[in-house]
């Protein structure tokens, strides 16, 4: 064969660019599966931050002045608790940190195997945070969430799945109650009456970032929202994260709210 003409070079030219083009639109497209967007500043008042020294290690909800709920796979031996807090990089006016006083996990979650039942925890802070319209606790919700109710999950988790790419603002997005029968379909022999399971059709997720899939842990222990009361604390999911067949899980608060009131009640 002979060389080919100039004119069909540049037409193999321009038809290899409009193919990177597109396949560069659709690399764009796949990178927001999981939706989030960043929320307006302070509009999750109880978003907390756990922290080892520098690095965030989980997400929390501030339910009073001197108590956090996050999840119990997040406790470590020793970290502090940041409120008020939207910019990772700079430091918010709201933002205060707070030492922990003591971590208790649920009296039923067992950390020694793959069971997630009961993943929460109650951290109690070195001393109470003061309160205003940017740091203020979430109140509890008394009944159980219902399948399509629609809610809000917050975090600082990737935006990106399977490639990481971690926000440096709080990061909202807005999913739907799934139906239980449709959480226990999506893993089998997994989920429990202490767990709900939260999606929507985009496949908006928190990242749950359970170590087994990922090293860090941003969006878990981050709060599950609906109609302005605090439904579910993030527990773990599919990998990668945001696949609309496997919805994020979350613990259950109206499962663990004698607990929860119990153990504030006695330790003040």
């Amino acid at each position: 064969m002979g060389r080919p003409s100039p004119a069909a070079v540049w037409i193999w030219m321009l038809l290899l660019l409009l193919s990177e083009s597109r396949a560069g639109h659709l690399r764009a497209q796949e990178s927001k599966v999981l939706e989030g967007k960043e929320c307006k500043p302070h509009s999750q008042p109880w978003q907390t931050a756990l922290f080892q020294g520098v690095r965030l290690i989980c997400g929390g909800v501030l339910i009073e002045d001197n108590w956090v709920l996050t999840a119990a796979h997040c406790q470590k031996k020793k970290y502090t608790v940041r409120v008020g807090e939207h910019s990772l990089k700079n430091k918010d006016e709201s933002e205060q940190e707070r030492a922990v006083a003591q971590s208790i996990p649920h009296p039923c979650y067992n950390s020694s195997n793959n069971d997630h039942s009961y993943d929460l925890m109650l951290i109690q802070l070195r001393g109470r945070v003061p309160l205003g319209p940017k740091v203020k606790p979430i109140k509890l919700a008394d009944h159980c969430p219902q399948a399509g109710q629609k809610c809000t999950i917050s975090g600082w988790g990737t935006v990106t799945s399977p490639r990481e790419n971690f926000p440096d603002t709080l990061n909202c997005a807005e999913v739907k109650i799934i139906p239980q029968h449709q959480c226990e379909k999506a893993y089998p022999g997994q989920v429990t009456d202490s767990m709900v399971c939260a999606s929507d059709s985009s496949g908006a997720d928190t990242a749950f970032g359970n170590s087994l899939f990922y090293l860090f842990i941003f969006d878990s222990g981050g709060p599950l929202v609906c109609n302005g009361v605090l439904q579910g604390i993030t527990s773990w999911g599919s990998d990668p994260c945001g696949r609309p067949e496997k919805p994020g899980v979350y613990s259950k608060v109206c499962h663990s709210l004698d607990w929860i009131k119990k153990t504030i009640g006695s330790r003040g």
